[in-house]
């Protein structure tokens, strides 16, 4: 496989083509090595439009839904950025590249520990893993950004909280075949406002099932 004009082929084809036209998410997209962060066994499948399996159940997101969550969230150098959902590491990677500081859970310690070996092998170190069940608890401080790599059925109020004055979710809500991949911005204590970007399925966080929190 030629990989560099696989890479290329990825952008053109399927990123840009999903209307992720942002410069900074294409560069990032272009230069991180997402064959890296591939199981071995599906290497072969870095670039392709499809999810790859990570283990328990869980898988990789496509190319295009990482494009589209990495320009819904408008990063800016200082931010700081929490995610839920380690999984291969790749996304880590592309917010480490945009922001200040990335904070990433995951339920499964060895998709953390796989995660830690590829960004050190990629010498990206403004991100800081953790086995935590985002269902459960969150970290305690508040992020600029969080990115949601799992659906869930009703939004948790939690994760609102969470955000800064001004910050920015991107989240996948509801239950399949009808879910929403929505963007979520903080403009007061207790006032959000919120836009869907597009329809999609996207498997469930583990536990992701929440009683109602409030509705919008």
């Amino acid at each position: 496989m030629n990989i560099d004009f696989a890479r290329q082929q990825m952008i053109d084809q399927q990123v840009r083509a999903w209307t992720v036209l942002e410069p900074s998410v294409l560069d990032v997209l272009t230069v991180t090595p997402r064959e890296q962060f591939v199981p071995r066994a599906y290497e072969s499948l870095a670039f392709a439009d499809t999810e790859i399996p990570l283990g328990h159940g869980q898988s990789m997101m496509t190319p295009t839904v990482e494009g589209r969550i990495l320009q819904a969230l408008e990063l800016g150098q200082n931010d700081s950025v929490l995610e839920i959902g380690t999984g291969s590491g790749f996304l880590t990677a592309c917010l480490a590249s945009l922001c200040n500081s990335v904070t990433s859970i995951d339920i499964y310690e060895d998709f953390i520990e796989s995660a830690t070996r590829s960004l050190d092998a990629n010498g990206i170190d403004n991100v800081s893993l953790m086995t935590m069940d985002a269902t459960q608890e969150l970290p305690d401080t508040q992020f600029d950004a969080i990115a949601v790599t799992g659906s869930i059925q009703v939004l948790d109020s939690r994760y609102i909280n969470a955000l800064s004055p001004g910050g920015r979710m991107f989240v996948v809500v509801g239950t399949a075949p009808v879910m929403e991949a929505r963007v979520f911005v903080r403009t007061g204590d207790q006032d959000w406002r919120s836009d869907v970007l597009f329809e999609t399925q996207l498997a469930p966080l583990i536990n992701g099932t929440l009683p109602p929190q409030f509705s919008f």
